[in-house]
């Protein structure tokens, strides 16, 4: 399952299929097809810490800037922490999402991962994996009204899928599951609120495309080139 997030904040089921693999084969097939569909190379992709999706995101957008979702990570994290302390753990880790800038996140994680080091080796083990491509939903990546867009999609199906599911109790074979789950998809992407995107987010995401070596920078019209036009 795939979703896209438009320049105008509108939110799109891109991709739905059934798997049984997690493959990169797998999944490099998969995402090649949502290329020759007309899907122009992101500005950035949304993803799990799954290797096989990571290595064929790596293999057909290597320019898109990857940002791992932050929804699995933090469930991770609260995973590895004892009840009494998940609380206050999560709080200092969920200021590093929220950090203003990039170096003020890099700081915050730092710190969280120096104070809570020793007494929860695992849980900042964790915190510590894959850290460049969490940091990368700072203001640089996406703006922030995105942030929270990221896992939205995920929390809204859960949510809503339920009463679906239990309305339909007997699935005959996979067609029929897949429908359900088409239905309850578009559902929720028809009662999504859109992304509030302003021109000026938008316009720093055009420049991401042309840093990130997506887009061609725009030309330079010389001082002859207008002449030639004014001629």
């Amino acid at each position: 399952m795939c979703w896209g997030i438009d320049s105008a904040g509108f939110k799109h089921l891109l991709h739905l299929a059934v798997g049984n693999t997690e493959s990169e084969t797998a999944w490099t097939s998969s995402s090649a097809t949502w290329s020759n569909r007309g899907l122009r190379v992101p500005t950035s992709v949304t993803a799990d810490g799954a290797p096989g999706l990571l290595n064929a995101l790596e293999t057909v957008w290597p320019k898109s800037l990857r940002i791992r979702c932050w929804f699995h990570w933090l469930g991770n994290i609260r995973a590895k922490l004892p009840e009494h302390a998940a609380a206050v753990v999560m709080a200092h880790v969920r200021a590093i999402r929220d950090a203003a800038t990039l170096d003020a996140a890099r700081a915050t994680a730092d710190r969280v991962i120096n104070t809570f080091s020793r007494e929860f080796p695992a849980a900042m083990a964790c915190l510590a994996d894959d850290l460049d491509a969490l940091l990368a939903i700072t203001p640089r990546a996406a703006p922030a009204s995105h942030h929270r867009a990221h896992h939205q999609p995920c929390r809204t199906l859960l949510r809503r899928g339920t009463p679906a599911h239990q309305s339909h109790p007997r699935l005959n074979d996979e067609r029929s599951a897949m429908k359900l789950v088409f239905a309850t998809l578009i559902r929720c992407a028809a009662r999504w609120s859109r992304v509030a995107i302003s021109d000026l987010e938008r316009h720093q995401l055009q420049l991401l495309r042309v840093e990130l070596g997506i887009d061609p920078p725009p030309q330079q019209h010389t001082k002859s080139t207008k002449k030639k036009t004014a001629a």
